[in-house]
């Protein structure tokens, strides 16, 4: 096997003595040339509250593109995008929220006037 540059050396001894937050690297076994990374997805979750069956109490959001899906490929633009999606069409199937899921299955109009008021109510004056 090659000999690998000094450099390489104490920049791979560094970044596995100090790890990274968020990011997973370790060196491949058969070329000591190749490291296996795992980059976690952003963390986004929303300040005021919402009233939607895709978004927690804690303003977590349930969207695969932020979970398993995740890609660095994805922008800001394209996270934001998705975000603006989901709240225009809520999945009450595939809830974070479980009793406004429920309440959004059993009477659409009346959940969606809540999710209205919340609006009104914690996120209009912030903006």
């Amino acid at each position: 096997m090659a000999r690998l540059p000094h450099r390489t050396i104490k920049e791979t001894q560094r970044l596995l003595a100090e790890p990274v937050p968020g990011i997973k690297a370790e060196l491949d076994e058969s070329n000591a040339r190749y490291f296996h990374v795992v980059i976690a997805a952003p963390k986004v979750h929303f300040m005021t509250k919402i009233y939607d069956p895709n978004v927690d109490k804690l303003g977590r959001i349930c969207l695969v593109i932020l979970k398993d899906k995740w890609s660095p490929a994805l922008q800001i633009r394209t996270v934001l995008l998705s975000i603006q999606a989901l709240l225009s069409a809520p999945n009450p199937d595939d809830p974070l929220a479980n009793d406004v899921a429920e309440q959004w299955k059993i009477n659409e109009a009346q959940a969606t006037e809540t999710a209205r008021a919340w609006t009104r109510l914690y996120a209009m004056n912030s903006i």
